[in-house]
């Protein structure tokens, strides 16, 4: 196995480390999974090789928990659906440093531990970015000396796993914990009721009101400790799992209903098992919500316990508590809080307020409408009555203190109301989130200031200092160190070897932009990594690439929004120029694909089968050969991208401007060198600043241009009839060109596009087609394409997510972080 940036970083391993793992792996062989070492199967190595790991881990977690308690120091709960963590043995191992130790051990056992790792399944707690942010600020939490605690749901099935069949793409269920997670801990003794639906009473204290569920789950707790960089701390992901008050009804069993005796225990557990279930229907929509309120009630019942465990008061929690809401899902944490202070402990509402607005703070991913999210009155009456009486008085309350204020009566209440009465009466939790946190940020510097000019201007207008920018990050831990050592190495030898601790260092690169013979190892780096793509493109696709190609990828959730659509169009213009003029010096290219649709998204998935069905004739056209290869890799997830990203040479961010809060993908390419053909959109903005105009390719319509597009369109027929090769694309694409056995297979994709371009797909497209050709230019001067490539590397330590947890620490929150750790670059 390859040595990684923390042990290169160190003394050789001695040979009493690897003789102690040795037993360790063989004692949890035989104790744990009760096997011998000569019948033992490949998942058993797997699962005793992370036992030994989770040891070490333990020793960090139980010192960095105790010393937080012994300190009283303050806390961050950080509140996600989604915490997608990928596999987690490597990660555990370079943290620690121990993955040297740990290879030697399993060789000298007779195993190969890079094969074993494979296997280790991905954790199914996500689908896209915001979970994988939640898992890179965790860790950097955990490096950054940050006292930290992620809450979510442990989801059965997660999303689902993705095949593709005939171009199409196919949901099956996912199965990562068939073999049991043994990174995790049960905790019976932490379970809660968690109530649903029921009534209400007024009980004989003024304002005082007894709720009365008349449905109740358990949340039980799962824990996985998350070690920092070094094994100095460790923070903790604790899981909620739903369980049933009567897990059977022997009276239904005894009369014969078998299905009725566990009808309780089906919908209990419902909640745990899937994430992001369909909600186009009411009995998804009700799923949702229930998801919802079920993590974030868990997870409020949890903190507070813990603190008054501790300290044995409340009125002091903003002082030893940071709640960070990540998106909108958890905004009923605000309604919670309340309930529990005033319902539970007592105490009088304004102190209560007082108490929630000083600690739960809320980051906005988005300002899509959809995922703004809003919830039926009737629902959360029924499902929720005594949330939505607070919501009510913290919304009643709110508006008469607006409407009294100086200037209110100049302010249109329906627009900050917590509850739109337009469209059916609807919370608008992105309101209650907003109006219950003392600080609200978004994730790039551009999405923030859309943030205050957008959806959230009318309530900026009430608190014009809420709203604050954190850009995103990412871990270079995994997403440098990890995922690429070859380029790793390389760096720590140009930039010293303390890199790995202070990722700001990675500037050091900046000097030697135009060293050739540095261009020349990093092409072998890159090289080294594309043959290792190119295997898993064979393997899983049976599509053969050239690693001398340029790879082109667009890895992400597939939305309209992302514009994978965009992407396939303009391959289609290529494939039919490289065909009209076979004789020109086209740039090998490899389109490389890869990303999930949400089950109900139509568009979404006709895109996914776009695209294959392209590749299926580009990829047998002998008059294009090796210039063009389309591929779409199934089942994206963590593991993939880390394979992907290190072997990209374009890094494909184009958004519509305006619509991508910031991106992390963007980041990890530009960190490993990647050239990024985007938007002015989300933290490309902020990554073409860093890098310099000239090492980014930018293209399309801004922000700005985009919602006056959006005020006055144009009609898409002048759009097609001036731009050149648009008309020929859409034609074949509808006519079934790329479907012959469905011809009208894509023709409302296209009649969609006509009617309404609401992506600017039409619009940017020209811009677009340029763009690729100007990628075409760069690759031929392969002199200029490296030294654009290690400008990029040289500039991105910043995007660091230990740089953004210590933003979020030193502004938001306000405790300490370790100021080693935190420096960007």
């Amino acid at each position: 196995m390859t040595e990684t940036a923390s042990d290169a970083s160190r003394p050789a391993d001695t040979a009493g480390r690897v003789e102690a793992l040795k037993a360790e792996i063989l004692r949890k062989l035989t104790y744990s999974l009760g096997k011998n070492a000569s019948v033992a199967q490949p998942h058993d190595w797997l699962t005793a090789g992370i036992l030994a790991a989770r040891d070490h881990v333990v020793d960090v977690w139980h010192r960095s928990t105790r010393e937080s308690y012994e300190t009283g120091r303050k806390r961050v709960y950080y509140l996600s659906l989604e915490f997608l963590i990928g596999r987690s043995l490597a990660d555990a191992l370079n943290n620690l440093g121990l993955t040297g130790a740990m290879a030697q051990a399993m060789r000298e056992l007779g195993v190969d531990l890079a094969a074993i790792e494979t296997i280790e399944p991905d954790a199914a707690l996500g689908n896209g970015g915001l979970g994988r942010l939640a898992a890179c600020y965790l860790e950097a939490m955990a490096s950054t000396g940050v006292p930290a605690l992620g809450y979510g749901i442990r989801y059965d099935h997660g999303l689902f796993k993705q095949r593709i069949d005939g171009g199409k793409q196919i949901e099956v269920p996912e199965d990562w914990l068939s073999f049991r997670n043994p990174w995790e801990f049960e905790r019976r003794e932490a379970s809660y009721k968690i109530g649903f639906g029921g009534s209400l009473t007024a009980t004989q204290k003024p304002g005082e009101v007894f709720w009365e569920p008349e449905e109740t789950v358990f949340a039980v707790a799962y824990d996985t400790p998350v070690v920092g960089w070094r094994g100095r701390d460790a923070t903790t992901l604790r899981l909620w799992r739903a369980r049933a008050m009567h897990p059977l009804s022997l009276d239904a069993f005894n009369q014969g209903d078998i299905v009725g005796a566990v009808a309780e225990r089906n919908r209990a557990e419902a909640i745990s098992k899937v994430l992001y279930p369909n909600d186009s229907t009411p009995a998804g929509q009700e799923l949702r919500l229930r998801q919802e309120f079920f993590f974030t009630s868990a997870s409020l019942q949890d903190l507070v316990r813990r603190h008054y465990r501790q300290f044995g008061r409340l009125d002091n929690l903003a002082d030893k508590v940071a709640i960070q809401l990540n998106d909108t899902h958890p905004s009923l944490a605000v309604a919670e809080l309340m309930r529990l202070l005033v319902d539970e402990h007592g105490l009088p509402w304004e102190e209560a307020w007082t108490i929630t607005s000083a600690t739960i703070s809320y980051t906005n991913h988005t300002l899509l409408p959809e995922a703004l999210e809003t919830w039926p009155v009737a629902l959360m009456e029924r499902l929720l009555p005594r949330h939505m009486q607070i919501i009510f008085g913290i919304n009643a309350r709110f508006l008469e203190e607006v409407r009294r204020s100086s200037g209110g009566e100049n302010v249109d209440l329906s627009t900050i109301s917590l509850i739109d009465e337009h469209h059916g009466r609807r919370v608008r939790m992105a309101h209650l989130a907003f109006v219950g946190s003392h600080t609200v940020n978004g994730v790039s510097a551009l999405h923030s200031k859309l943030m205050e000019q957008t959806v959230f201007a009318p309530l900026h207008a009430i608190f014009p200092g809420r709203i604050t920018n954190v850009t995103n990050g990412i871990t270079p831990r995994r997403w440098l160190f990890g995922a690429n050592p070859g380029l790793t190495k390389l760096l720590q030898e140009v930039c010293g070897d303390d890199l790995t601790d202070r990722i700001g260092n990675i500037r050091r690169l900046a000097a030697h932009t135009g060293d050739a013979a540095l261009h020349q190892r990093l092409a072998a780096i890159r090289r080294e990594n594309k043959l290792k793509l190119a295997k898993i493109i064979r393997q899983d696709t049976g599509v053969t690439v050239d690693p001398d190609a340029l790879f082109d990828v667009q890895i992400k959730r597939i939305h309209e929004y992302k514009r994978q659509l965009l992407n396939i169009l303009e391959t289609i213009a290529l494939y039919d120029a490289i065909r009209s003029e076979p004789y020109r010096d086209w740039a090998p290219r490899v389109k490389i694909f890869a990303g999930k649709a949400a089950s109900n998204y139509g568009t979404a998935k006709a895109i996914i089968n776009l695209i294959n069905d392209v590749a299926v004739v580009v990829n047998n056209d002998i008059t294009t050969r090796d210039r063009l290869k389309v591929v779409f890799l199934p089942n994206y997830n963590v593991s993939a991208a880390e394979v992907i990203i290190p072997a990209a040479d374009v890094s494909e961010q184009i958004s519509t401007a305006g619509m991508e809060a910031s991106g992390t993908g963007n980041m990890k390419f530009a960190l490993n060198g990647a050239i990024t053909i985007g938007t002015l959109d989300g933290a490309n903005i902020e990554i073409g600043e860093r890098v310099g105009a000239d090492n980014i390719v930018i293209f399309g319509m801004t922000a700005e241009e985009v919602e006056a597009a959006k005020h006055n369109p144009r009609p898409t027929s002048e759009v097609i009839a001036a731009t050149p090769h648009l008309e020929g694309v859409l034609d074949a694409v509808a006519s079934g060109a790329y479907s012959p056995r469905e011809r009208d297979r894509y023709l409302g994709l296209v009649e969609g596009l006509r009617a309404n371009d609401w992506f600017m797909v039409l619009n940017d497209f020209e811009s677009y087609r340029q763009a690729q050709r100007r990628i075409d230019s760069l690759w031929a001067d392969q002199g200029k394409w490296w030294r654009m490539s290690v400008t990029n590397t040289a500039h991105c330590g910043w995007f660091s997510a230990d740089r953004a947890i210590g933003e979020y620490a030193e502004r938001i929150w306000h405790v300490p972080t370790s100021p080693d750790t935190t420096a960007g670059g």
